[in-house]
């Protein structure tokens, strides 16, 4: 979901700390646009937030009591107006940040995310962008394994320029960026990152770069 240029970027918080919950609130409030909509301490309550209040971004933390951050991404990225799902975690190690990627989360950042970063972030989430956190993207390369089959037999049916999109998918890129490394219009791109979704059965690009990272495009 992009928000209009001339309304804030409305964000939901999920996180059964409080405390958490009141410092993300007070680094979002200092952007004038950025808006902090509402709060949620377990993953149903999200879900009941996110109708309420059409967030165009969620906070998510994964480790909460009742519904957890994993089982509600699943439930809030299969709704048609689903905003950006981005997963907080504490630990870069958490073998449960690469399963919400795959159930449709927008990227994951750490919560020790410098609070001069964080709103940026938020920001390109909104834009509809892979958001990770390097430090995680590191560990998650390193847990990552052998290379399953299938992703190497779709990345094999792709075009030669194909790839080259979704190797920079892989490496967390924005399509202006993509654009300028490979000589092509921003609309280019969007053109083929939507064919690559459909192509490899991606619910967002942050699929897609993983997918690129499993099946060895990028290290």
């Amino acid at each position: 979901m992009c928000p209009a240029a001339d309304r804030r970027v409305r964000v939901l918080l999920v996180d059964d700390e409080e405390l958490v919950c009141a410092y993300l609130s007070t680094i979002l409030g200092t952007a004038d646009d950025v808006e902090v909509v509402g709060t949620a301490a377990d993953g149903a309550a999200a879900i009941e937030a996110v109708a309420r209040f059409r967030p165009d971004v969620v906070l998510m933390d994964l480790r909460m009591p009742g519904m957890d951050g994993l089982t509600a991404t699943g439930h809030i990225t299969a709704r048609p107006d689903a905003p950006a799902v981005v997963v907080l975690t504490t630990f870069d190690t958490d073998e449960y940040v690469t399963r919400a990627l795959r159930a449709g989360a927008a990227g994951f950042l750490l919560k020790s995310t410098p609070p001069e970063d964080l709103i940026g972030l938020v920001r390109v989430a909104a834009d509809g962008h892979t958001v990770l956190s390097a430090a995680a993207t590191r560990r998650l390369l390193a847990a990552t394994g052998p290379v399953p089959d299938g992703a190497g037999r779709l990345v094999a049916e792709l075009t030669e320029r194909e790839r080259e999109v979704l190797t920079c998918l892989g490496e967390g890129l924005p399509n202006a960026r993509i654009g300028q490394r490979l000589h092509l219009s921003e609309a280019t791109v969007k053109g083929y990152v939507s064919r690559l979704l459909v192509k490899l059965a991606c619910a967002n690009r942050t699929q897609a770069g993983l997918l690129a990272r499993e099946a060895g495009l990028t290290r």
